[in-house]
């Protein structure tokens, strides 16, 4: 298994940034690669719970990907699993994503995003990928 671990550091305060990475509001702004639109979602990471998304590209290919809220601690911390669906909506394997925000020590906040039980290093820099693509778009809202 394989550990994905990406950190920003962000000019808000802690309470700010975990909004903006559990509230569906805010996460309809970042969720998913540059270049992706988020048509179907049921994305609310702010409580337990199932959640969803379907990521359409620019040719319309779809990517769905679903999960339970397990944990969260606001405005510290969120996990939850997540799973890719098949070209049949077939969910296979499943990992953990955590969202981690502590302060700075500046007035600002540092978001760590940890991806866990990937089941190889091509699925751990595939994520990478996308995640750092959506981490992009995150900044660019939350300069």
């Amino acid at each position: 298994m394989s550990t994905l671990t990406l950190e920003r550091n962000f000019p808000l305060d802690p309470e700010t940034v975990f909004d903006f990475v559990t509230q569906t509001k805010n996460l309809m702004k970042w969720w998913g690669p540059e270049g992706m639109t988020v048509p179907e979602h049921n994305l609310d990471l702010s409580k337990p719970g199932d959640w969803s998304s379907v990521m359409v590209n620019a040719e319309g290919g779809r990517h769905k990907v679903t999960g339970k809220v397990i944990k969260i601690d606001p405005p510290r911390s969120v996990e939850f699993t997540w799973g890719w669906h098949d070209e049949n909506d077939a969910r296979g394997h499943e990992s953990r994503v955590r969202f981690e925000v502590e302060p700075n020590g500046s007035g600002g906040a540092i978001f760590r995003l940890i991806h866990s039980d990937l089941p190889d290093d091509e699925s751990a820099a595939n994520h990478n990928e996308g995640w750092t693509s959506s981490l992009r778009k995150l900044e660019r809202l939350a300069s």
